[in-house]
């Protein structure tokens, strides 16, 4: 049997020490993939109109075994950057995003493929975040960095693009694009997998292909995360609108995101309260978890959208 062509895409802008060593590692796992019979190569999409990483790329792919091609996408905002690797991929058959401060472990792109093999669907995988320096207890507390994990196989309906492998076959199959209006607010994957599930397409998990996201100390603050929560509930009302197909649908979308956000604020205020009155760090950072991402639920369905890759 012929395997199908796998592409690797790392979006980067100006974190030229993220990407110089993104590369040798990725390089690496297309390697076991090549050794495993898959065609693989590698693809840098630099978001900055300067070209800024263009050296660094050069540098850290010299000696590369497989092939590290490298695209300018001028426009601002990852949407159109992660448009950029649809576009040059159109010889590909499988596309794998991962962002360039992740570090995927051994065997991760086999792991990615073998699942798709097997499941005949893109696939999602699991990632984990590690820290420049250790977070404060509250964020900890607050579980603001803990994602998903489930068994392999699981049915996944909605994905961010830090771990994901997309059938290009099926991509174009129900001509999917990500939107750049939500290029610089974040959502365009949100909006992208959402679609992809509504048009027929299938996502499963495979929680093996771990990424280790490396998380820089001015994220991991009260501040940031807060407004991390707030976005993704902006980010979610607005792809909901655009995964109406008609006013009906739209007016019950709106009416289940506002509907869950109200119940998010309350449950929120209620374990914030709770957590003040029992002293229990665990309650506080929780409730303000959870009433940032409900009031950005509630925000999102009359438009509001907090953009968090805005550009000075």
């Amino acid at each position: 049997m012929v395997k199908p062509s796998v592409r690797i895409a790392v979006l980067t802008y100006r974190r030229a020490e993220d990407i110089a060593e993104a590369i040798p590692r990725l390089v690496a796992e297309a390697g076991l993939a090549v050794a495993a019979g898959w065609d693989v190569d590698i693809l840098v999409v630099d978001n900055d109109a300067g070209a800024s990483a263009r050296e660094t790329v050069a540098r850290a792919s010299a000696d590369s075994p497989v092939p590290v091609h490298y695209e300018v996408e001028p426009v601002s905002g990852i949407a159109a950057a992660r448009n950029r690797a649809l576009d040059v991929s159109h010889d590909r058959d499988l596309l794998v995003y991962i962002d360039d401060d992740e570090r995927p472990v051994e065997r991760w792109l086999v792991l990615l493929l073998e699942t798709y093999l097997t499941y005949s669907s893109a696939v999602v995988g699991p990632v984990i975040s590690q820290f420049d320096r250790e977070p404060e207890s509250w964020i900890t507390a607050g579980g603001f960095f803990t994602r998903r994990r489930m068994p392999t196989g699981s049915p996944v309906f909605v994905a961010a693009t830090n771990n994901l492998l997309l059938d290009l076959g099926q991509v174009r199959e129900f001509g999917l694009r990500f939107d750049l209006d939500f290029g610089l607010s974040g959502g365009s994957d949100t909006l992208f997998t959402r679609q992809l599930i509504a048009r027929g397409g299938r996502m499963v998990w495979c929680d093996e292909a771990v990424v280790y996201d490396i998380v820089p100390a001015n994220r991991a603050t009260r501040r940031w995360v807060l407004l991390r929560a707030l976005r993704s509930g902006t980010s979610w009302s607005a792809t909901s609108l655009r995964v109406a197909r008609s006013v009906p649908q739209r007016l019950w979308w709106q009416a289940k995101d506002f509907g869950s956000g109200i119940a998010r604020v309350v449950g929120g205020l209620v374990r914030l309260l709770a957590g003040v009155v029992t002293r229990s760090e665990r309650l506080r950072a929780t409730g303000a978890r959870n009433l940032a991402r409900g009031a950005g639920l509630a925000a999102g369905v009359f438009g509001y959208r907090y953009h968090e890759y805005k550009r000075s």
